[in-house]
């Protein structure tokens, strides 16, 4: 699938149907070409077991028009308590990165894969990401975003269907679908893990350049 700014609603719609029979995914309608119809749906979600012990459904924040999103893994104990995306330490250090490359949190998207927290922060299960996944993909059509930016080897590897390590993975520019996508490690990742903020920081120069050719 290729999403571009040409695209009405009735064509993202039938373009997502297809993108989700070609992942082999359980359908999640489309039902408004809006986002924030889309999150109150989200919200009540009850597809799979992680929903009975969630707090919060943790949807995504930041620009709905945004041109770059960033997509992590699953949230966190502080992510389920908030609702937000990306909060605590490793949230400030995603802030500061996102600083690092001349864009503000605000300009960005930034969302999750799995949208409800798994037990001790545990890698989900392969039912729970096809219960969950169809999410993402809608908000992808939706935001429509010409660069990707995924956070750890999770969030890289669902979205690439790769087995491959991080350190295989990052340094490159991957087309998820049309959309150039730029892999790299997590932020939670780099606060214990100093050795991994240099690469880091090339794939985010790269992530930049990709999106409007900016050499940083």
């Amino acid at each position: 699938m290729s999403v571009n700014d040409s695209q009405d609603p009735i064509t993202l719609a039938r373009d997502f149907l297809v993108f989700q029979q070609e992942l082999g995914v359980e359908s999640v309608p489309l039902l408004s070409n809006s986002l924030e119809a889309f999150e109150s749906v989200a919200m009540g979600c009850r597809a799979c077991g992680l929903c009975e012990a969630r707090n919060h459904v943790v949807f995504g924040s930041g620009n709905p028009h945004a041109d770059v999103m960033f997509i992590g893994e699953a949230r966190g104990k502080e992510e389920d308590l908030q609702g937000v995306p990306f909060v605590g330490a490793a949230g400030e250090l995603l802030t500061k990165m996102i600083r690092g490359i001349k864009l503000d949190r605000n300009d960005v998207y930034i969302a999750n894969v799995i949208k409800c927290r798994p037990p001790g922060n545990r890698d989900p299960r392969s039912d729970e990401i096809a219960s969950c996944e169809p999410h993402l993909l809608k908000q992808i059509v939706l935001i429509q975003p010409k660069v990707i930016c995924t956070l750890g080897r999770f969030a890289a590897q669902t979205l690439l269907r790769s087995t491959d390590s991080m350190g295989r993975l990052r340094g490159k520019i991957y087309s998820y679908n049309g959309i150039s996508l730029v892999p790299t490690y997590h932020p939670a990742a780099l606060l214990r893990n100093e050795q991994w903020k240099r690469p880091t920081w090339e794939d985010l120069k790269l992530l930049r350049f990709e999106y409007d050719g900016l050499e940083l």
